[in-house]
């Protein structure tokens, strides 16, 4: 591991604690939990995407004519990423984005799709980010975590973009989920197939491929530029804060939701 990495990784640790041990967790307790979840998580599955996009339009050549990047090792892993994000084979292998795939979960557990959806019609229409989430009736934290995104996104430094899709995304969902699912297909006799092949896909990827991948284009974008270094970390810090935030604010939804069925 480059020294440097392992300096981002310990100046981190805290807020990843942070996170893992988030209060959040402890009020996901049952399959309606996970559907408030999903119902405001789901931003953050489609603004992921972007991130992604973003990183594919620095490190790869996709308009004409088509001119070699320096780096075609930074091309090849971006690439990769990009067919299994973007393309990848569902439970019954059909193609599909994870997007799609996490869509296809909610809707197998009951959970609300129409505000990512009217989000995403006054997208197409208008094509403004801002615009778009600030007209969808979604709470504070979640606007502000999409809002933080495409900041860094517009920043058009790709080492910034980087640090964001490296460190700023959660590790400990997908475990977690498995065990509520399992829990409640075995209460209610049903199954959830659709949501369990998409945490374990997620699971397989980001631990064997994705996760190692995206430090080694940490490294090759900073290089020996210490400024870009100390941006990453930057970065990777207010990430993981707009992270914990987004993890309070869904966790008062929850509470709210639990009130309101009082």
């Amino acid at each position: 591991m480059n020294p440097k990495i392992d300096f981002i990784e310990s100046e981190l640790q805290n807020l990843r604690d942070s996170l893992k041990t988030h209060s959040l967790y402890k009020n996901l307790q049952s399959m309606e939990d996970i559907r408030v979840f999903m119902e405001n998580h789901v931003f953050a599955v489609w603004d992921f995407m972007s991130l992604l996009k973003a990183l594919q339009r620095d490190l790869t050549t996709v308009s004409t004519p088509w001119i070699p990047r320096a780096n075609s090792k930074l091309a090849r892993f971006i690439n990769e990423i990009t067919v299994a994000e973007e393309s990848d084979f569902d439970k019954d292998g059909v193609v599909k984005s994870h997007f799609e795939m996490y869509l296809d979960a909610m809707e197998e557990v009951g959970a609300d799709t129409s505000k990512i959806t009217h989000f995403l019609n006054q997208l197409a229409v208008s094509n403004a980010v801002e615009a778009s989430i600030e007209n969808t009736t979604i709470i504070a934290a979640v606007k502000d975590f999409v809002s933080f995104t495409f900041k860094t996104i517009n920043t058009n430094e790709t080492h910034k973009i980087a640090a964001a899709f490296t460190f700023g995304r959660e590790d400990v969902i997908p475990d977690m989920f498995i065990k509520i699912i399992d829990e409640a297909a075995t209460k209610q006799d049903k199954k959830y197939d659709s949501f369990t092949y998409y945490l374990k896909r997620h699971i397989d990827l980001d631990g064997d491929e994705h996760g190692p991948l995206s430090l080694q284009m940490i490294t090759e974008l900073c290089g020996d530029d210490a400024q870009k270094w100390d941006e990453v970390l930057a970065v990777a810090k207010a990430s993981l804060l707009v992270r914990i935030a987004l993890w309070s604010g869904i966790e008062e939804e929850l509470k709210r939701h639990k009130q309101a069925l009082v």
